[in-house]
């Protein structure tokens, strides 16, 4: 197969790059992923930077983006909105900083860098006379752009007078307009309710409600903003002197900020902070990047290291990301039945690769989602993953919808798909249940949750362990571990008599497990560890317990009609009754013991513990918490005493920060519970 002359080549990329741009910019249609656009581009440059003769006037290499659109007003940007050079590997980083200290020697390095979130939204440029907001615009082409003035001003975090009596008279503020995940996912439900179409991703629903000729249908669009530079008039005098007295200003005058910005003296801790933010971060974040922006920190070294060929500064660029969402085709949505009967559907997906890692099936949580986004097998659709998170389907992308061949609407089941029962729903409820207690995929999954490290925490017992009992058929219910015998487990492949008589001391040792284990562990709809605990310590026995009634239930603070109509309804179950009865037979500790300390180390204090401590488990820093009189919330208030740290902690400890909570780590913990 012959190759593609580079003449031929760069004219394809040129063409395709031109329409891939005009769909995004003009149309709010995207018809390439960021990356397949990253790589074409890629290519260009460098088939121009070896073939120079074929660098044309047209080409996507030499403008920053398309030309407004006509139906809105044209509007000249007081300097022009220029764009980033990319850089996709920590090495490209590096050699980026080697081309500064080229330019001006060791000044970049000892002034530092300022690292900054980027936003994956659209850009937008605001201008403010003495203070007043006159005018806001589109990025454009980057020289003009498209007056939005009206739209912005229905953001309500776009201050329309700036703080502070050091504004200049005259500046533009530079940002990007961006839908929250959360905000967006709601929007999308109202379109659906409405017939509307939904939005394919936040970032293309932010640009196309920007854009919108009437400002009353931008304002139904809860927008938001953050602000990251500002441009003033040739020979202005600039306020601040650094990257990160700029965004300090910009707070200060009421602009918001993207938060987790951060200071680095060297090289090394950038690179620290972006990958911190690509493996961790960026999965809790309510909003959408591609990776972060590098800046040298002195404007003055800013000014000195200029811009090439009018469109990338060589004072900043981005430190790019692997894509957390990309497009892949919906194979089917399958069911799962969970341990309290929910019917949990799941997508299956074309294979596709997102952030380093082949992405074959995503979450979908309930079938009233799947209704609210209009999901259906055969869609394209976008599927997000970052970091760790489990994959999460955004949307399906409508416009990629065979007329010829529309795929059809996505049915709610009305029987059970492991054991056939007609399937329930409460009306307070999202979700479907199958009510049958012997339901096998109820069976399975209730096994694994008993075991579970915070239920009867019996090591050893693997899923795949699991279903191995089941199979042979030694384990029907929970109550069944415990009669098990060493020579039943090593009749089984993969069990040696060591691994067997581990399994069986696991089993026995799980007997001394309080009452609120075993409650917790029994799976009961709405009843998580929290309320299992409340609940055993309140009634101190499982016999106490089984007897009482609703309103004796909902007399216990923190209780509600949904968890006490659960446990009544539980108990007058025969099945249930059953089991709890082997339970008791074999052994099991059902009460539970107080031991909460009166007038305790921590007595009318709240704690929250966030990330992985040393040597506690989430429930070990619980109840010792609680055993000096204290109590602990999943959520950081202003009610908070403390915050416990531990490893990878996430958006509570930003939040502590950001209320001024104290923030303590697991040996403070200890020492201020006193002696065991």
């Amino acid at each position: 197969m012959s190759k593609v002359p580079p003449d031929q080549r760069a004219a394809e990329l040129r063409a395709l790059l031109l329409q891939a741009s005009h769909d995004y910019y003009i149309l709010d249609r995207p018809s390439l992923s960021d990356a397949e656009y990253d790589r074409a581009f890629r290519e260009l440059q460098a088939i121009e930077r070896e073939h120079p003769a074929l660098r044309t006037p047209d080409s996507p290499t030499m403008r920053v983006g398309a030309e407004p659109a006509s139906a809105l007003a044209k509007h000249t940007h007081l300097v022009p909105m220029i764009s980033l050079g990319n850089a996709f590997t920590e090495v490209e980083l590096s050699e980026w900083e080697s081309r500064i200290a080229r330019l001006v020697g060791d000044d970049a390095q000892r002034a530092g860098y300022v690292t900054e979130l980027k936003i994956d939204g659209t850009a937008v440029s605001l201008t403010y006379e003495n203070g007043v907001f006159t005018t806001g615009t589109t990025r454009g082409n980057g020289i003009v752009g498209e007056d939005v003035t009206a739209n912005l001003r229905t953001l309500r975090d776009i201050p329309l007078r700036l703080r502070g009596d050091d504004v200049p008279p005259l500046l533009e503020i530079r940002g990007e307009v961006y839908l929250p995940f959360s905000l967006f996912e709601k929007l999308n439900e109202e379109r659906v309710a409405a017939g509307e179409p939904v939005f394919a991703n936040p970032r293309n629903s932010a640009a196309g409600s920007l854009r919108q000729l009437d400002p009353a249908n931008s304002a139904k669009r809860p927008l938001r903003f953050f602000g990251y530079t500002v441009a003033l008039p040739p020979g202005a005098v600039v306020p601040f002197e650094t990257q990160w007295q700029l965004l300090d200003t910009l707070a200060r005058w009421g602009i918001p900020v993207a938060p987790n910005r951060q200071r680095c003296a060297t090289m090394a801790e950038v690179h620290e902070w972006a990958r911190d933010v690509e493996q961790r971060l960026r999965a809790e974040l309510d909003f959408a990047i591609d990776g972060g922006v590098i800046k040298v920190d002195s404007l003055r070294l800013q000014d000195e290291l200029g811009v090439v060929g009018g469109r990338e500064p060589r004072w900043a660029i981005a430190r790019k990301f692997a894509p957390d969402i990309a497009e892949t085709k919906l194979l089917d949505i399958q069911v799962n039945v969970g341990r309290t009967g929910s019917l949990n559907p799941f997508a299956v997906l074309e294979p596709v690769e997102i952030g380093g890692t082949t992405v074959k099936l995503a979450t979908l949580h309930n079938f009233d989602l799947i209704r609210s986004k209009d999901l259906r097998v055969g869609d394209v659709v976008q599927v997000k993953r970052a970091g760790d998170v489990i994959p999460q389907i955004i949307g399906p992308v409508p416009e990629k919808r065979d007329p010829n061949d529309m795929p059809k609407v996505t049915r709610i089941p009305t029987k059970c798909p492991s054991c056939g029962t007609p399937v329930e729903r409460d009306e307070e409820e999202v979700a479907i249940y199958c009510p049958n207690v012997l339901c096998p995929d109820r069976q399975l999954e209730a096994i694994v949750h008993f075991a579970s490290r915070g239920a009867m925490d019996i090591r050893g017992l693997s899923y795949a362990r699991i279903e191995q009992l089941i199979a042979a058929g030694f384990v029907h219910d929970v109550a069944d571990l415990y009669d098990l015998t060493s020579e039943q487990l090593t009749s089984l492949e993969r069990f040696a008599d060591k691994s067997a008589d581990n399994l069986i001391d696991a089993i026995t040792a799980s007997k001394q497990q309080p009452l609120s284990r075993v409650l917790f562990g029994l799976g009961i709809r709405h009843v998580g560890q929290t309320a299992a605990q409340l609940l055993a310590r309140h009634f101190g026995n499982m016999e106490v317990l089984s007897k009482a009634t609703a309103e004796d239930i909902l007399a216990l603070r923190g209780i509600g009609e949904t968890i006490a109509v659960a446990l009544v309804a539980f108990f007058h179950d025969p099945s249930a009754a059953t089991l709890v009865t082997k339970l008791a037979a074999h052994g099991l500790t059902l009460s539970e013991p107080v031991s909460v300390a009166v007038g305790g180390a921590f007595k009318g204090m709240t704690f929250v513990v966030t990330g992985t401590l040393p040597t506690l488990s989430r429930g070990d820093a619980t109840a010792l918490i609680e055993s000096q009189g204290g109590r602990v919330t999943s959520g950081v208030s202003k009610a908070t005493s403390a915050v416990v740290v531990g490893e990878e902690a996430g958006s509570k400890l930003e939040k502590a920060k950001t209320l001024g909570i104290e923030t303590i780590d697991e040996a403070e913990l200890l020492r201020r519970a006193g002696p065991a």
